[in-house]
């Protein structure tokens, strides 16, 4: 079955949505010797799943850490509380200090963070449903982060959105 019968046949939630662009980002680590950690919020463990779901992942895929509770993100990845309690688990300086912390307990190369608000619920007029914030890190290299407002597209389409967006930022950090 190729990827597109797949995902008409298994609907937006299908592996296969993003399995492109896992393959290509798994490639361009395993030529360049790096292994990848991921810290998934609203995701819950997609990520690491869409890269796992491609063969020879393994020599990639370090690890993943699935912090969906605040108290995750500071057991897990080291998040303070205080920075949850001051900026809220959606945010920049969250998503920031969630990539840190996956490099720092992982012997992982490049990392991944994601936090955000998939929905149905959960939205506030200054975080609404759709808020994602994504950061990407290379030990010893560059930080980069995005903010994505995908809108209240329907909780599984915000994930899905969510992977490819954290795909494409990890590609930019191997640049």
């Amino acid at each position: 079955m190729d990827i597109r019968r797949a995902a008409a046949t298994l609907g937006s939630m299908a592996l296969p949505l993003n399995y492109q662009r896992a393959d290509d980002l798994l490639k361009q680590t395993k030529t360049r010797g790096y292994t990848i950690a991921t810290a998934e919020s609203c995701t819950g463990g997609l990520i690491a799943a869409s890269l796992a779901a491609v063969p020879g992942a393994s020599a990639s895929l370090e690890r993943g850490f699935v912090t969906y509770s605040n108290e995750a993100k500071t057991e897990l990845l080291g998040v303070p509380a205080e920075l949850i309690r001051e900026y809220g688990a959606v945010s920049r300086e969250v998503a920031l200090a969630m990539v840190a912390g996956a490099l720092r307990h992982s012997p992982a190369d490049v990392a991944v963070a994601v936090t955000g608000i998939a929905g149905p619920d959960g939205g506030t007029a200054e975080k609404p449903v759709g808020l994602v914030h994504i950061a990407a890190a290379r030990r010893g290299g560059m930080t980069l982060h995005e903010e994505k407002r995908f809108g209240d597209i329907g909780r599984h389409d915000v994930q899905a959105e969510t992977v490819a967006a954290a795909f494409d930022l990890m590609k930019r950090v191997l640049d």
